[in-house]
């Protein structure tokens, strides 16, 4: 039976310029590749060690970029190895299968959160509304599904934040904030209920995962095991889980480790007690999800 691999994008696999955190000595800094160009710039990276672990888990195990990027963000980037034939994007709101969306599971999304969460239309009306041009800097819609904002961080007002995630609690979102960008999320509109139903086409019947946001909670909770990076949401709120390893690595690195334990896992590190909470939010749901689709 397959092993399936389910791999945050962003700040877990691949790092922009500013996440790599090369603290150590120039000459001691590990060598790059550039994955991802945008508008004729580099823009992603990863370390060339993790590209060819990368490259070897393409061959040993179903592995499946799992990420809240758009269909589109995610066609720009050129991963090493055999090309995924599963890819997760929108944070679970489209199966792609050899690149195209899977429209029969797209529809099952759409219906999902059309009955159980406010509409997207109220979430943004209530973004501009609320949110100051002087430290925003982009709205953005995602897939028709979600909404986020691009912001200067040091000018973002830190009770505005815990202010939206109440609001949007309330109405059936969550909001992340990860970097420059505040996502909304339905809360229906999940990575791990994506990724179960992968499992289930590919007969996999150990799954692991990785993954550095909020976003990212319900993904590693419904894997067997799985690895969160010493940076992120997650690092922030010192939350772990059973069969989750917060891994010490910090940026690029970390990455790298990821994929060598994706390859050959080592045993999970029992939680110390009192962690798996979210500091100031209502934690997830510490049961892991039975398989099903929605």
């Amino acid at each position: 039976m397959p092993v399936l691999v389910a791999s945050d994008l962003d700040r877990t696999l691949i790092y922009s310029a500013a996440a790599l955190a090369l603290t150590m000595p120039d000459a001691r800094a590990p060598r790059l590749l550039c994955v991802e160009v945008h508008e004729s710039r580099p823009l992603s990276y990863m370390t060339e060690t993790a590209a060819q672990l990368l490259a070897d888990l393409g061959d040993a195990a179903v592995f499946v970029p799992t990420t809240t990027r758009t269909r589109k963000q995610y066609q720009r980037i050129n991963l090493p190895g055999p090309a995924p034939k599963y890819a997760i994007c929108a944070n679970g709101g489209h199966i792609l299968v050899d690149g195209v969306a899977d429209q029969d599971w797209s529809a099952r999304v759409a219906a999902r959160l059309a009955e159980q969460c406010a509409p997207l239309a109220e979430v943004q009306d209530h973004l501009m509304a609320s949110a100051s041009p002087a430290w925003v800097r982009k709205h953005r819609v995602a897939e028709d599904l979600f909404a986020y904002l691009v912001v200067e961080r040091e000018l973002l007002p830190e009770e505005w934040v815990k202010e939206l995630a109440v609001w949007a609690e309330n109405r059936g979102w969550t909001v992340s904030l990860q970097g420059r960008k505040i996502y909304a999320v339905p809360k229906p509109l999940t990575k791990s209920a994506a990724v179960r139903e992968v499992a289930r086409r590919t007969g996999a019947d150990l799954t692991l995962a990785a993954g550095d946001s909020l976003l990212d909670a319900d993904l590693l909770l419904a894997a067997d095991q799985g690895w969160r990076p010493g940076h992120g949401e997650l690092a922030d709120a010192d939350w772990t889980a059973p069969a989750i390893s917060a891994l010490p690595e910090r940026g690029v690195l970390a990455g790298e480790r990821i994929r060598r334990y994706s390859l050959t896992p080592p045993r999970p590190a029992a939680p110390r007690p009192g962690r798996g909470e979210l500091r100031d939010r209502p934690p997830p749901a510490r049961r892991r999800p039975r398989t099903r689709s929605i």
